[in-house]
């Protein structure tokens, strides 16, 4: 039995007719879809350069507003910084006020009491040392002024106690070296008192 053959007569030509048409068919679709892939991808790299553009724009407002944050960060650190020192400032000079409040009428009675001693008023400059020492002084303990005072106010006691023996005696000493002349005149002043006064002459 004979075997037949596209190779044989007409058949190979129209086999190769047909295949040449589905070549071309093919050929005709792989230039579509490259077309529409191609397209796709001009598209894309459009649009990625259009990212790219408004990327670069993002990134020098971002640069931008970073660089004003960082500017208005200094400033605000700056003006915090200098509101600190304010508050620290306003706490001393009030510190400072409480403690002159305090040391205020220390110092006046110190010198309230240098002038009565100045003045000789013993008695009242005992009276102001005692009141400094119990009351005034413990308040503004701290002070080197303070220690001072302190260590004074006991020199300060014996310097009066000495002024005073020294006064008193000064007074006893005035008395003996008078007496006899204060007791003439005591007495004639008893004798004249008693001619003069009617009660004594009717008894």
């Amino acid at each position: 039995m004979p075997r037949w053959s596209v190779y044989d007569g007409e058949e190979h030509w129209r086999f190769m007719e047909k295949l040449e048409a589905r070549i071309r068919n093919h050929d005709r679709e792989i230039e579509k879809m490259c077309n529409f892939h191609f397209q796709g991808f001009v598209d894309s790299i459009t649009e990625l350069l259009k990212v790219r553009g408004e990327a670069q724009k993002l990134k020098i407002q971002v640069t931008d507003t970073n660089n004003k944050l960082q500017e208005s960060g200094r400033e605000l650190l700056t003006e915090m910084e200098e509101l600190r020192k304010c508050r620290s400032q306003q706490r001393n000079i009030a510190a400072t006020v409480d403690q002159l409040t305090l040391c205020l009428p220390v110092l006046e009675m110190y010198s309230k009491l240098r002038e009565q001693l100045k003045t000789k008023r013993h008695y009242p400059a005992l009276k102001t040392m005692e009141h400094m020492e119990h009351t005034f002084l413990p308040r503004v303990n701290p002070y080197r002024f303070c220690t001072v005072m302190v260590e004074d106010i006991p020199k300060l006691r014996e310097e009066i106690k000495e002024v005073s023996m020294s006064d008193l005696k000064d007074f006893l000493e005035s008395i003996r070296k008078h007496s006899d002349k204060i007791g003439e005149t005591a007495m004639k002043q008893v004798s004249l008192l008693h001619h003069t006064d009617p009660i004594v002459h009717l008894r």
